[in-house]
């Protein structure tokens, strides 16, 4: 199943809001989990995974190539 903009950006959106909420202290429940200032970083590698997809169907939507792939080694 391929994600539309509409889909990602919504998930982009939640991400942004769950991290806004965590950095006030706040806990959320976030897809079905209980999430607070421990799941920071795991909130924002969502976040950042949702921003890639964004700016991907963006550019593919405004007839642009993919630019180049880049891996992580970790």
């Amino acid at each position: 199943m391929a994600v539309t903009i509409t889909q990602a950006k919504d998930m982009l959106e939640r991400y942004i809001k769950a991290e806004q909420e965590v950095l006030e202290g706040k806990t959320i429940m976030f897809s079905g989990r209980m999430m607070s200032m421990a799941e920071l970083g795991e909130i924002r590698t969502g976040r950042q995974e949702w921003e890639r997809t964004v700016n991907r169907l963006n550019a593919a939507a405004a007839g642009r190539r993919p630019g180049p792939k880049l891996a992580v080694f970790e």
